[in-house]
């Protein structure tokens, strides 16, 4: 009896402990949950095994599988940070919020290091579900592929993306247009920010960005551009260099480059790094490029050279509050415009080009990391000299530019997910010499902007809205100007966009985007009265001009597979108003220049294009980007001017991780829309090629890269060339890219 007592009892007290023991577990339990998640290659979406995934400040970490996916048990319940490393990839660091990640699979893209500067990426407030990370990836030049497609100019090195075209007078001053859609409703940004100077204004005229020293490129879309400019239907080209540093490495990053090519006898040099000194971060940037005369399949193009000098400096103080930092960027250019064609010098004209540009910027976390204000100023001193052959000045521009913003970004607010508002300003004091008869001028734009995003599910909405209010003073009123009335001008502009984003399937995604699009008409566009040197143009503004404003609509379908991923876009976009400088047909017997006249018309532009990536066979992809445009008058659907054809690239290529080449063609068909006096172009078929090797050196990562351009040194002409008449673009090329970082 005794025996059986002791024994009930025992058993009770493991009863006891074994009811202790799973209410303990349960309770540690509900202090854990698992992260799950996959990593992937930015380049090109394949998963990445074997990276480190840990919780920062803990020794809690896991790797990933052979397909990318991590599970990470965290034992904690605020918001925290995790970081993501792969000896062949950037380190990068995720904000995670507790509340909203909980239940979601993260998605994290690592860029190989190749290419980026920066080994660390941080998102403060980035969105981790899949619609976010295809809207972000889908329009990203950057890896392997920026560094095959970098080239002399901005627009050049861009001129294959789906939807864009380069507008040039000669190699140097080239830029980037976007479905037909030039001058400055196509923003340039660096690091988020305005760049200045006149290439919007004039084809002559040069964007003063060195694309071999950034990180990536980015074509920027959708509503979210309104948070930087009023034109919705045109895009953001963003060059992202991070010049003032926004995160302290553990140890100096260096980036040593160099390129040559024979079509131009062209060669560059560049170096580059990061110096952390805690809570200090420094970066410096400086490189050099000369190119000679352009050689063409009909001969050489004369006064085509150029040479620039690009250096900046940044210093960052990185704490927990965020980041404060300051740069200084000095960015010299000399070119030549050839001549050689009715209206232009016969020898040509040379352009110098002097940019001075200081840039602070700081980040204040506010509550949390996912809230923060950003504030950002730019001082720019641009000055432009245009001479004649004999080395008189024709024509000269200064302008000094002050650029404001402040903005705040925010997570849960109301029913929106997250969000920016915020106000900016600018102000130009725009002051003009030589042969030149457009007034100088002041201007001042003060703009306030709101983005929001809600995620229903599948769904994904977007919206913003951006007021602007302009004021453009010429210094000297001319109320009996030959052009109109050249007075002061005010403008108050409201653009809206909206967009959605709707998930079918894993793999498949739709969406449709409507807009408002204003844009505020240029100081050339309304007061010049005269020629412009360079230009090779009698230019003749309207001062009458009102802002040019239009609806625009675009539907678009994404498939992500693992074999295959494409987009395709079609757009409409209804102007009231579309500003055009047009060829009159008319001569200016003074100066024997074609005079062209700015005119505010009812305007459509319609079209699609897209984009495919096919996994044929074991590491064998077979590519393709296309565009078309067609703009057409309202009033009798008489074609625009300068309306890019019909175009796009095609190819095959072999990836694997060491190694990449590639055969394809560059495309286009004939362009017979055309406006009156203009004149059209033949299709053509231009084949290139390509090899790129990685290779390693102890802890250096080095790329190389040679490309073959225009293998059969066809003759063939951009439709929006300015100089097509003369001679065709260039010729056979070999260009050899290589960069060395540690």
């Amino acid at each position: 009896m005794q025996e059986y007592f002791i024994e009930y009892h025992l058993l009770f007290l493991k009863v006891i402990f074994l009811s202790l023991f799973i209410t303990f577990s349960s309770l540690a339990d509900a202090d854990t949950f698992i992260l799950d998640g996959i990593v992937l290659n930015a380049e090109n979406s394949e998963p990445i095994s074997n990276a480190a995934v840990q919780l920062v400040g803990t020794n809690i970490y896991t790797t990933t599988k052979s397909d990318g996916t991590f599970s990470l048990q965290i034992s904690i319940q605020s918001n925290f940070r995790i970081k993501i490393t792969h000896l062949a990839y950037q380190e990068k660091l995720l904000d995670i919020k507790f509340q909203n990640e909980l239940n979601k699979k993260l998605i994290v893209y690592l860029i190989p290091k190749i290419i980026n500067l920066s080994t660390v990426v941080v998102s403060e407030h980035r969105s981790t579900s899949l619609i976010e990370e295809i809207r972000d990836y889908s329009n990203i030049l950057r890896g392997r592929e920026l560094q095959r497609n970098l080239s002399q100019t901005l627009a050049s090195t861009l001129k294959n993306e789906s939807g864009l075209s380069v507008r040039s007078m000669g190699p140097a001053p080239s830029r980037p247009v976007y479905r037909g859609l030039g001058q400055d409703r196509i923003l340039i940004s660096e690091d988020g920010m305005k760049t200045v100077d006149l290439s919007a204004t004039s084809p002559d005229h040069a964007v003063t960005i060195e694309p071999f020293t950034s990180d990536r490129i980015e074509v920027l879309r959708g509503p979210k551009i309104l948070t930087q400019t009023s034109s919705t239907v045109g895009g953001i080209v963003n060059v992202s260099r991070n010049e003032i540093p926004q995160q302290i490495h553990n140890t100096y990053h260096l980036t040593v480059g160099g390129y040559a090519e024979t079509v131009n006898k062209g060669y560059l040099g560049a170096i580059q790094s990061e110096i952390p000194i805690n809570p200090l971060a420094i970066r410096f940037e400086l490189s050099r490029r000369n190119t000679s005369d352009l050689s063409t399949p009909d001969g050489l193009l004369k006064n085509s050279s150029s040479k620039n000098l690009n250096s900046s400096l940044g210093l960052s103080y990185i704490n927990d509050f965020g980041y404060s930092g300051v740069a200084y960027r000095l960015y010299d250019l000399s070119y030549g415009i050839p001549g050689g064609f009715i209206g232009a010098h016969p020898n040509g004209v040379k352009i110098d080009i002097t940019k001075k540009q200081i840039h602070f910027d700081s980040n204040i976390k506010f509550l949390n990391d996912s809230n923060y204000f950003k504030l950002s100023y730019k001082n720019i001193y641009y000055r432009h000299k245009e001479f004649e052959f004999s080395g008189r000045i024709g024509s000269e521009f200064r302008i000094l530019t002050n650029l404001a913003n402040i903005e705040y970004n925010h997570t849960k607010l109301f029913n929106f997910d997250e969000g920016i508002f915020g106000i900016s300003l600018e102000h130009r004091d725009f002051e003009i010499g030589g042969f030149v008869f457009t007034p100088p001028t002041k201007s001042l734009n003060i703009s306030a902007y709101i983005f929001e995003e809600i995620n229903f599910g599948k769904a994904n909405l977007n919206f913003a809205a951006r007021y602007s209010f302009d004021d453009i003073k010429p210094k000297v009123e001319k109320p009996d100007s030959k052009i109109g009335s050249i007075r002061r001008k005010t403008f108050n502009n409201l653009s809206l966009s909206v967009s959605i984003l709707y998930q079918l399937s894993d793999i498949l995604f739709i969406g449709s985007n409507i807009s408002r699009s204003t844009r505020v008409p240029t100081i050339e566009e309304l007061f010049s009265e005269g020629p412009h040197l360079a230009a090779y143009s009698y230019e003749v503004g309207n001062p009458d001009l009102g802002s040019e404003s239009g609806i625009g609509t675009e539907v678009f379908v994404y498939h992500k597979f693992e074999k295959l991923n494409f987009n395709l876009n079609v757009f409409y976009n209804n102007f009231e108003s579309f500003i055009i400088p047009r060829n009159s047909g008319e001569i200016n017997y003074q100066t024997f220049l074609p005079i062209f006249k700015t005119f505010g018309v009812a305007a459509l532009l319609y079209g699609f294009d897209g984009s495919f990536n096919w996994n044929l066979y074991d590491g064998y992809y077979l590519s393709s980007s296309f565009t078309y445009t067609k703009g057409e008058f309202r009033e009798n659907h008489n074609s625009l001017p300068q309306i890019p054809p019909f175009k796009g690239t095609t190819g095959i290529q072999y990836k694997a991780d060491d190694l990449q080449f590639g055969l394809g063609f560059d495309w286009a068909f004939k362009q017979n829309n055309i406006d009156i006096f203009e004149q059209s172009t033949a299709g053509y078929i231009i084949f290139n090629s390509f090899i790129q090797y990685l290779f390693y050196i102890d802890e250096s990562v080095n790329s190389v890269t040679l490309n073959v351009d225009n293998i059969f040194n066809k003759s063939y002409r951009n439709h929006l060339s300015r100089i097509k008449s003369i001679l065709p673009e260039a010729g056979f090329n070999i260009r050899l890219i290589y960069k060395l970082m540690i």
